[in-house]
């Protein structure tokens, strides 16, 4: 008969194996660009968002967001009538979507069936990033120059409140049981956000991160991702309200997202590269991946059922002379989806 100690150490090794197997296996199994669809068009470009009912990947374009089969990369439909085009949020349970539209401080709201553009209502200056919360049945916009969050109602498509955010928000999201958490960017600070009550209820540093903008949380370990303009993601656990730890990342980020299943974070940055970073324990973490995508991929979405990432850019022409520290000129017809896979 084997004894205790025995199948306790045979147990143990077991799952040392198993752990190193896993490991190696994902080694080998790198995430890489498996397609890229040129959409071409005009405009500069901000957030993407998937809605996974309705198979629609959306792009904001400037003046307009672009609806796309994100299967085929063929463009679906466009919704007209933004003015610095942002973000998109989902409110499914209400059959609707929301999109910010930053230099006019309007929210359209759009049937997610049909595309077809039901109303509009003013946000506040700079609306932005933007969530839908289940447990408030509510679309919060974050308004960058107003330092505020706007309430909106998916059924109506209404303004009906504003939380005083007190600095600068930029991305932000839901734990799904009326709290929010939103990036300050230039306080560097993460805010908590009690949304029933519609009031901030703590913030806190994430010093050494300066100008934090995407943000992504993971639900099972209650950890949030900043993802900081100082080349560093910043983690954080909302529990204790604290800072936890930052992960080297490219530069010039703008988005951020974490899939539970695989226990990952990403960091999209507009230096042309996809920082990969594998949640070893809550606490610790370690880059396992730097994938080469296009400069000026600065923002993502991740289809959590597929584990497939979405980002996209155009080419740049130089800079003519003169111009100083101008952006490079974007050329024309090249704006291109990226499909990244494992």
């Amino acid at each position: 008969m084997t004894s205790p100690h025995r199948r306790v150490t045979r147990l143990l090794a077991a799952v040392g194996m198993a752990f190193l197997l896993g490991a190696v296996a994902y080694q080998v199994a790198p995430y890489h660009v498996v397609k890229s669809y040129t959409l071409g068009g005009d405009g500069s470009w901000d957030y993407l968002a998937l809605d996974t009912v309705n198979h629609h990947l959306f792009i904001g374009r400037e003046n307009r967001f672009m609806v796309v089969d994100p299967a085929t990369g063929e463009l679906l439909a466009e919704i007209p009538g933004m003015s610095r085009a942002h973000g998109v949020a989902f409110a499914y349970d209400a059959g609707h979507g929301f999109a910010t539209s930053g230099a006019d401080s309007t929210v359209t709201m759009f049937d997610l069936k049909t595309l077809k553009v039901l109303g509009t209502t003013i946000a506040a200056v700079d609306d932005d990033a933007l969530v839908y919360d289940p447990a408030t049945q509510r679309i919060y916009t974050f308004n960058g120059d107003a330092h505020s969050a706007s309430v909106i109602d998916p059924v109506t498509g209404q303004n009906v409140g504003t939380i005083d955010l007190g600095a600068k928000p930029e991305s932000g999201v839901t734990t799904g049981d009326g709290k929010l958490y939103v990036n300050l960017e230039e306080e560097g600070k993460v805010a908590e956000v009690d949304a029933r009550a519609m009031k901030v209820t703590r913030t806190w540093s994430l010093a050494p991160c300066e100008s934090p903008t995407g943000m992504a949380l993971d639900p099972d370990h209650h950890r949030l991702f900043s993802a900081c303009r100082s080349n560093v993601m910043a983690v954080s656990d909302p529990v204790a309200g604290k800072l936890v730890t930052t992960v080297p990342i490219g530069g010039a980020v703008d988005g951020a997202a974490f899939d539970p299943a695989t226990q990952l974070a990403f960091a999209p940055n507009g230096d042309g590269t996809l920082t990969v970073i594998h949640e070893d324990t809550p606490d610790t973490y370690s880059v396992v991946q730097t994938l080469e995508t296009m400069p000026g991929a600065r923002t993502m979405t991740l289809d959590y059922a597929t584990h497939t990432i979405y980002t996209a850019s155009a080419k740049f022409g130089p800079v003519p002379e003169g111009q100083g520290r101008r952006r490079p000129p974007v050329l024309p017809g090249t704006f291109t989806l990226l499909v990244i896979q494992r």
